[in-house]
């Protein structure tokens, strides 16, 4: 794994590398109603920190001054990631009637019944620049709709006369990033990554994999819409870039938060543990970027699919039995944002009395099995 980093001596110039100037060891982000704290994703040149809590969006600087906030959405949003090539934020939103979905509804006391949707939302943050700005009326939110994932949640089939649902064990989308292709180089152009989330069903074979959907978002303005929830668009790509496969066992939900990390040159995914015995089930993968994916059989899949399987890094715990290696690392799963300096933003989320926060820390690589990070508590 060492050859893979750059030096920890290149992890310590990151203030003159990031042109960010000092970062505050932790911030704290205020309480909030909307349910807890999802993704996190910062604007390195304008020193913007943007934080999903599941129904709003909230914007703040570096000293942690709250700029604005976004309200109104009904569904569930996740994992969040800035373009810099277009100065956006995106972020993934899905609506849905499982657990999940309910669940949203029931919080924001909302009794509405909404479509299945799944969109990659992008915001127009320079706009941001009040408290309960509306999602869908106040021109900040555009969305993109995502037909594969929409084919793969709602597809049903029969297998051994037991009606099956959801292809790939898809619950819908979370994770969501930029980066540039795997096996290609680091200087090389950056697509978005999507990542599903996937039904812990201990019972299922075909549920081992995390996936993530690839999409060249240059020409996405064409294809984006404005949200209307009482009536879901269905403007987006016919169909992504690529679809890519990651064994890692089946895990609660999916990928919470992916992230690409060119200090390591490695994708990073955050999820909830799974439950299947036969797994080591860790909270922390990292994909190896410098691979390209091998197109192979899918491992438990109904119909002998094969599909472009990623390789997991050369780091971390290794599991004997089944070679997967990993981290049972405790936070990443409500928010991650890499620097690509060898310096991390995580955040820990926490439930006051009704209200929702996180305090974002920052933390730094070794790299160690036992665990990868550790927190900064001075520079």
């Amino acid at each position: 794994m060492e050859n893979s980093l750059r030096s920890m001596e290149a992890a310590m110039n990151y203030i003159d590398d990031i042109n960010i100037g000092h970062l505050p060891h932790r911030l704290f982000t205020g309480l909030w109603d909307g349910g807890h704290i999802q993704g996190i994703a910062l604007d390195k040149a304008h020193r913007f920190l943007y934080c999903s809590f599941t129904t709003q969006l909230v914007k703040l600087d570096l000293k942690g001054h709250m700029i604005g906030s976004v309200r109104g959405l009904l569904g569930h949003l996740g994992c969040l990631a800035f373009n810099k090539q277009d100065g956006k934020l995106y972020g993934s939103l899905e609506f849905k009637q499982d657990a999940i979905g309910q669940g949203i509804l029931r919080n924001i006391s909302s009794d509405k019944q909404l479509e299945t949707a799944f969109y990659v939302a992008v915001f127009d943050v320079d706009k941001i620049d009040r408290l309960d700005m509306d999602a869908e009326k106040d021109g900040i939110m555009t969305t993109v709709w995502l037909s594969e994932v929409v084919a793969d949640h709602l597809a049903c089939w029969k297998q051994d006369s037991v009606l099956v649902r959801s292809r790939h064990g898809c619950s819908g989308i979370d994770g969501i990033t930029f980066g540039p292709d795997f096996g290609a180089k680091a200087d090389s152009k950056f697509f978005l990554c999507v990542a599903y989330g996937i039904y812990g069903d201990t019972k299922r074979q075909d549920n081992d994999y995390q996936v993530l959907l690839q999409y060249d978002t240059e020409n996405w303005n064409q294809l984006a819409q404005r949200l209307n929830q009482d009536k879901m668009h269905r403007s987006g790509p016919v169909h992504c870039r690529n679809k890519y496969f990651v064994l890692t066992g089946n895990t609660e939900w999916g990928v919470q938060n992916l992230e690409y990390d060119p200090f390591t040159g490695h994708w990073l995914m955050a999820v909830y543990s799974g439950r299947k015995k036969q797994y080591p089930n860790y909270t922390l993968f990292l994909v190896d970027g410098t691979r390209p994916a091998v197109n192979k059989p899918l491992q438990g899949d109904p119909d002998d699919r094969q599909g472009d399987v990623l390789s997991l890094a050369d780091a971390g715990r290794r599991d004997v039995k089944t070679g997967l290696r990993g981290w049972f690392f405790p936070h990443g799963s409500t928010g991650l944002y890499a620097f690509g300096h060898g310096l991390y933003y995580f955040a820990l989320h926490k439930k006051i009395e009704n209200q929702y926060a996180a305090d974002i820390c920052l933390y730094r690589w070794n790299g160690q099995s036992d665990g990868p990070f550790e927190q900064v508590t001075e520079i």
